[in-house]
């Protein structure tokens, strides 16, 4: 398990929001935490600290007033810790490498790999192609309907017709380098995750998942390591104490650290100290 942080910026603001009520309409959603600090500041605190892999989120459309606000914001962090910080929201084959060349270490896509409902296989492949499959996660985040996980879309506004399941990870894992799945109905809330999603995605580990959504306890992370087999990474938002929540952003860090990533770390552990 890894700690991979998180800079979701809104209307140009550093934020926690609770993730369903995100809206494109009026740019609005109801939000946890409005940082004072801007994403250079938690940027830095995280380069500081040596914590790779974090992921910046543009949580306006490219057609909002904020949207060239929420870009300054984000360029300013990549460019305060370079090669450290994924970034996704509305990235494109057009706009990938810009991102990149800025100091990504990796773009983060759903939306332009989708069209009514479906993976565009053809972008898909054009984009890993592009800019390397290395250089690429894919946000699987879902909402639970009927049963099961349906990736959506959109600022997790809109259901495609895709399910999260062992088959489509295997799918899609020849195009990038991770995968980031958000729980959005629970994300932003801190009451727990969903542990369904987590035993499928624990029971698979060929490359990189990061989890994020509801953890809001020590207890939660327990939980996620323990049905994620110690294969997942996961995502703090709204429960750190940076974000105005009680979990101390330290001991945190100290949690994972603590914890090997896989259970085949664990038994070699194991077998050096016997």
């Amino acid at each position: 398990m890894e700690f991979r942080p998180c800079i979701d910026i809104h209307n140009g603001k550093v934020k926690q929001i609770v993730g369903g009520t995100l809206s494109d309409q009026d740019d609005c959603a109801q939000e946890n935490f409005v940082a004072a600090q801007d994403a250079a500041f938690y940027a830095r605190l995280y380069q500081k600290d040596q914590i790779r892999g974090g992921h910046i989120i543009l949580l306006n459309p490219q057609q909002s007033a904020w949207y060239e606000a929420d870009v300054a914001q984000a360029s300013a962090a990549l460019s305060a810790y370079p090669g450290g910080l994924q970034i996704g929201g509305g990235v494109t084959l057009e706009n990938a490498g810009r991102y990149i060349e800025a100091g990504a270490s990796h773009v983060i896509v759903t939306s332009y790999v989708f069209q009514d409902g479906r993976i565009r296989y053809d972008r898909l492949k054009k984009l890993s192609d592009t800019i390397g499959k290395k250089r690429l996660v894919l946000d699987l985040s879902c909402r639970r309907a009927d049963g099961v996980y349906y990736i959506v879309t959109d600022r997790w506004q809109k259901f495609t017709q895709e399910i999260v399941t062992v088959k489509l990870l295997d799918e899609l894992c020849s195009y990038a380098d991770e995968f980031l799945i958000h729980a959005a109905d629970v994300e932003g809330k801190a009451s727990g995750i969903e542990t369904e999603l987590v035993k499928m995605l624990g029971s698979w580990g060929k490359i990189p998942v990061t989890y994020a959504g509801g953890v809001g306890s020590f207890k939660d992370l327990d939980i996620l390591r323990t049905y994620g087999k110690n294969r997942l990474n996961v995502t703090v938002g709204s429960a750190l104490d940076l974000f105005g929540g009680t979990m101390p952003y330290q001991k945190v860090l100290e949690y994972v650290r603590q914890h090997p990533d896989t259970p085949e770390q664990a038994a070699g552990e194991m077998t050096l100290h016997r």
